[in-house]
């Protein structure tokens, strides 16, 4: 098939530091170019990848600090894909809302997968507003805020490398892990105050963005600084990751929001890592209870959560994400919702969009 990805531009493909979104659509386009798919990534110019790479801005937009507003350059961006894109059988889109009134003809061949939260007040009559473009979950939960009627195509957990990040049978650390961003929903917080009332060391990976800077130095900072069993190491990249995850004895996941997924869980299992995570959001969906980590409610269940972490196998938490987790998976589920659309017929694509009319022909496989 030819395959559009159309990644956000805050982050390269893959991020060299945080970037959730970004990294999914780097881990589906090299599969997808794996499997012998002719993919064409429109993201940032500093990516990487075997795919096509129209470069949509110089650099991630994140990390230029000339860029105020990353409106433009999306909007930018959006007029290459609408000019070519005649020339793929699917257009997928990971970039929000913005795509939506310049689709609407080509709906039928295009798969959006939203990667935030949904329960914004002023999301609802927005998708309510374009029922016909083909939508994409990466959680069950994410998807009850939005009432009917909501054009659902599928629901995709996320996937990784089975050889991104190793397997750690015998951690190295003595300490749990927190990796992420630092803001109130992710509630650092509790992390800390989980490891100080279990009486273990806490790392702290993370970054910190301009609109939560007052919320670290109001509440975090002055927290870690009175904790002494806590270390904040700052932003990581993927090499540090797998050290950092690896070598900890769990990853406490202490959210406070409606997660649509939750990267970091399924890359701690990667490691063998079980995760303990508050039950919000995709939790309960991709953490098997017992198996891969615990799902708690409060601080005190999270602490006895971590008094029973020798009850767990780290090479079964491993098999967890090998069976549930894994790229290949997602790019098989990710196809299959392409075949499924109305105006993708594969090989047919091409012919009925030069031709303007429908020819019958079934998708191939």
């Amino acid at each position: 098939m030819k395959i559009a990805q159309i990644a956000p531009l805050a982050e390269c493909c893959p991020p060299k530091l945080y970037g959730g979104t970004e990294r999914i659509v780097s881990y589906l386009t090299e599969e997808l170019v794996r499997q012998g798919h002719e993919v064409t990534l429109f993201a940032s110019g500093d990516s990487r990848t075997q795919a096509k790479l129209v470069r949509c801005s110089d650099m991630a937009l994140r990390l230029n600090p000339t860029v105020r507003d990353h409106t433009p350059y999306h909007v930018m961006m959006l007029d290459s894909v609408r000019g070519e894109a005649d020339e793929f059988d699917v257009l997928h889109f990971h970039i929000d809302l913005l795509h939506f009134p310049l689709i609407r003809d080509i709906a039928d061949r295009t798969v959006t997968t939203l990667h935030g939260r949904l329960d914004l007040p002023d999301l609802k009559p927005f998708y309510a507003a374009f029922p016909e473009i083909p939508l994409v979950s990466i959680s069950r939960d994410q998807r009850r805020p939005l009432a009917r009627p909501i054009n659902w195509v599928g629901n995709v957990y996320h996937g990784l490398p089975r050889d991104l990040l190793p397997f750690s049978a015998n951690p190295m650390g003595d300490y749990l892990a927190f990796l992420g961003r630092i803001s109130p929903e992710k509630r650092p917080d509790r992390a800390i105050q989980i490891a100080a009332r279990a009486g273990m060391k806490l790392k702290i990976a993370a970054k910190i963005d301009r609109a939560d800077q007052e919320y670290w130095d109001d509440t975090i900072a002055p927290m870690i600084a009175t904790h002494r069993n806590v270390e904040y190491i700052g932003e990581i990249n993927e090499a540090q990751k797998a050290d950092f995850l690896g070598n900890a004895k769990a990853l406490l996941f202490p959210i406070d929001w409606p997660e649509p997924f939750g990267l970091v869980m399924i890359e701690a299992m990667a490691c063998g890592t079980p995760v303990v995570a508050f039950r919000c959001g995709s939790v309960p969906e991709v953490v098997n209870a017992g198996k891969s980590g615990f799902i708690v409610r409060t601080l005190e269940e999270a602490v006895a959560a971590l008094a029973k972490l020798e009850t767990l196998d780290r090479q079964k938490v491993r098999d967890t994400f090998e069976k549930r987790f894994t790229v290949e998976r997602m790019a098989q589920d990710y196809l299959a919702i392409y075949r499924g659309l109305p105006g993708v017929r594969t090989e047919a694509a091409r012919i009925r969009r030069l031709q303007g009319d429908e020819v019958g022909l079934q998708a191939v496989a």
